[in-house]
């Protein structure tokens, strides 16, 4: 005659199949977590590249050199904005707040920033549009935001910007309102810089007129 399963038969067997369930969920779950964690460094050089691409979030466009239309009538205020984040000794701010351009006017505005540490600094500032919707239109030809900047001690500068706001914003309805873009800056600390310094050199010199980078 067969025996029943004891008790303590029937506790094994569900202790195992509950042992096997949670390992299965353990492993689901892991496989989630590590495709999670994949997919957010993935999303950092996309969501970059996104935003350079379409202006999102008032990332600014990047331009070679001026552009083929001549200055037209429109005119639109440009304010400049400048912030230093904590940890960084240095004050920085523009030398004009706010001008007004024609729409496709190629125009060279300065940045002033002084290193107040009596040791060596280093930055490098991030920049956006407002309103965040025209970053798209707004084309830089050279900025000191492209790389990192070392300042000696008590070391003053003058850094340009090259912008102009591009002709074809007059065909977005959207903006047909728009009188005037903010362009601010923040200059963080940089903790491990460049071993090669980055002096002030000619472009970081006043100039009638500075040339597009070759």
């Amino acid at each position: 005659m067969d025996q029943k399963p004891t008790i303590s038969q029937d506790q094994s067997r569900t202790a195992r199949k509950g042992l096997g369930r949670d390992v299965l969920v353990a492993s689901i779950c892991g496989g989630v977590v590590a495709l999670m964690v994949g997919a957010s460094y993935a999303a950092v050089p996309f969501y970059n590249w996104f935003c350079r691409a379409t202006g999102f979030n008032g990332t600014t466009q990047v331009a070679i050199s001026a552009p083929a239309t001549g200055p037209i009538a429109r005119k639109i205020a440009v304010r400049f904005d400048s912030n230093v984040a904590p940890g960084l000794p240095w004050k920085f701010e523009p030398e004009q707040t706010e001008i007004e351009v024609n729409i496709s006017q190629v125009t060279t505005i300065y940045y002033t920033v002084t290193n107040q540490a009596a040791r060596t600094t280093s930055g490098q500032a991030a920049y956006n549009v407002a309103p965040l919707t025209v970053g798209s239109y707004f084309q830089k030809i050279n900025c000191f935001c492209f790389t990192e900047q070392t300042m000696a001690p008590g070391e003053k500068r003058e850094m340009p910007v090259v912008f102009y706001v591009d002709p074809s914003i007059v065909n977005d309805h959207d903006n047909d309102g728009l009188s005037t873009i903010t362009l601010s800056y923040t200059f963080y600390p940089v903790k491990d810089p460049v071993v090669k310094p980055i002096a002030s050199g000619d472009d970081d010199k006043r100039k009638g007129n500075l040339q597009p980078p070759g």
